[in-house]
């Protein structure tokens, strides 16, 4: 089963989309209330949205699984459907996304919950240029659930949020990389030798 954003061309424009500064893409009062509406009926169903979700990003973008090592040799669609593994991640990742519609109202702390993320997915070895690929199978795993319900202007608002997150997830990507760096380039310190004994 496809999605309206299923197109390579249509994918590729989300994807492109995707700022490398999430404070340049605005949420507007009414994407903050579709996206809230339809998380009601999307959060009945989140644990199969995330194996969708999962399942869609392996067949779409199968380098994406070099970064999961339990699923990195999995070539069987089948057998990720019904991993607990899988199951377990997408619910997770399905948190956060509860998480980030929760704290739409209250920018500042979705903006630290994004940051701190990216921060994590460094550690990860989770490179950023996959962080979109995720919000474009989400929305291709919803629509279905959301039938009719589904609009042009509800996927904008999904879209604009998810360029949001991921574009701070890269920031504290981004953020996470420097400090490392920084910490790997500096002398380590050393005790101080001198005796300051009286």
């Amino acid at each position: 089963m496809g999605c309206a954003i299923s197109g390579l061309a249509a994918k590729a424009e989300f994807e492109e989309r995707n700022t490398d500064d999430g404070a340049a893409v605005h949420l507007t009062q009414d994407h903050i209330q579709m996206i809230k509406e339809s998380w009601k009926v999307i959060r009945d169903d989140i644990a199969k949205v995330g194996i969708i979700m999962f399942v869609r990003l392996f067949e779409t973008h199968p380098e994406c699984k070099d970064v999961f090592f339990l699923f990195r040799d999995v070539e069987d669609l089948e057998r990720l459907r019904t991993s607990r593994e899988l199951r377990a991640h997408g619910l997770r990742v399905m948190s956060f996304i509860e998480k980030s519609v929760a704290r739409l109202d209250q920018m500042e702390r979705l903006e630290a919950l994004a940051l701190e993320l990216g921060k994590s997915h460094y550690h990860y070895n989770a490179p950023p240029k996959y962080y979109s690929y995720v919000g474009a199978e989400f929305i291709c795993a919803v629509q279905p659930i959301l039938k009719e319900r589904w609009t042009a202007e509800l996927e904008e608002a999904w879209k604009t949020m998810f360029q949001y997150v991921t574009g701070l997830m890269k920031q504290g990507y981004q953020e996470e990389s420097n400090r490392q760096q920084h910490l790997a380039a500096s002398p380590k310190e050393k005790p101080d030798k001198r005796n300051t004994a009286l």
